[in-house]
């Protein structure tokens, strides 16, 4: 029996897995606010006596890089040991994988109805496949067939450098450079970089903040679900807003469109993570597209790549059960054509 878990800063969820039902019919689940836990080992506890089960292997997908079993997650102050974990629970083997690989590990397995298309593209069958995940930070990672089967590959893309497409874009790079030195696309495009492109444009004076606005942004620790809720008010969106979402749509795109040259993603390109989903209206505007395509003598290419967003908030539990469970449960495809 094989634990499976997607261990992010905000929340934990486990679920208990057999080859038998495969990685779709957790015989258990559960999910626990992080902070109700004190370590990893304490909501792993939490989930098993709740089940009065005991697994003898885990996969957990953990937000960060894991480097020689362990990992740290941000905003929090876990250090999680795979060593640890498995000598704790008397499991035979405890894998640590970082979350954006466990969503591309999911990709094979998704249906349609787990998936909205932004762009149809003209998919090659077993072509290399991007994921590009904003959430709190930027996740990104890819799929690649190695003759039997997709094999997910982590990476720390989102910390590379960010290339302005657009001259508002030159003002950014400069405006979070004078800040920050280093900027990445992480920066600018994840809920770290739409509050960031928020200030961009109040600060730089590209547009007015509404005091009602501001009096609400003080009373939040987090401005970004604001900042999303405001800019898609169906009756009375908000302009500053709209427009720091018009900004990283097309910062997006162009990153996705980026990944995709860099892996030659003729399989498609996935957008995971939390952000996509919630901003949908305005991937699906020509800003989006437009950053996608805007590759010079690479746009003909970039074209015929699909992409698709997500929506399916279990891919990353999914991919890391499918991962445990092995290769027969992966290489089952259950995104119909």
């Amino acid at each position: 029996m094989l634990l499976a878990g997607d261990i992010g800063g905000t929340k934990i969820h486990f679920g208990l897995f057999t080859r038998e039902r495969g990685p779709r019919r957790p015989l258990a689940e559960a999910v626990y606010p992080s902070t109700d836990h004190d370590s990893l080992e304490a909501g792993v506890r939490r989930f098993l006596d709740g089940t009065g089960r005991r697994p003898t292997q885990a996969v957990l997908a953990v937000a960060g890089p894991v480097l020689g079993g362990t990992s740290r997650i941000t905003n929090l102050p876990w250090a999680i040991d795979a060593t640890r974990l498995r000598k704790t629970f008397t499991l035979r083997s405890a894998t640590l994988i970082n979350d954006v690989e466990a969503i591309a590990a999911s990709v094979p397995l998704l249906r349609r109805t787990d998936l909205v298309c932004l762009r149809e593209g003209t998919p090659v069958r077993r072509g290399n496949r991007a994921v590009v995940a904003p959430g709190t930070g930027l996740g990104e990672a890819c799929l690649c067939w190695d003759g039997r089967q997709y094999r997910a590959l982590p990476s720390e893309g989102g910390h590379v450098d960010f290339a302005p497409g657009t001259p508002i874009e030159d003002e950014l790079l400069a405006f979070l450079r004078a800040r920050h030195g280093h900027v990445s696309y992480e920066r600018v495009c994840s809920g770290i970089g739409i509050a960031n492109l928020y200030r961009f444009l109040r600060d730089g004076g590209h547009a007015d903040e509404p005091p009602w606005l501001a009096e609400e942004l003080d009373r939040v620790a987090d401005p970004v679900p604001l900042i999303v809720e405001k800019a898609l008010d169906p009756k009375n969106p908000c302009d500053i807003c709209v427009r720091a979402l018009d900004l990283f749509a097309s910062i997006l795109g162009a990153e996705a469109g980026n990944l995709a040259l860099k892996i030659l993603a003729t399989g498609g390109v996935y957008l995971g993570g939390g952000i996509p989903p919630r901003v949908l209206p305005f991937l699906k505007k020509k800003t989006f597209a437009r950053a996608f395509l805007r590759k010079g003598r690479m746009r003909d290419l970039v074209a015929r790549i699909p992409v698709h967003v997500i929506t399916n908030p279990k891919a990353a539990l999914l991919g890391a059960a499918a991962m445990g469970l092995g290769p027969e449960t992966r290489t089952r495809s259950r995104l119909s054509r």
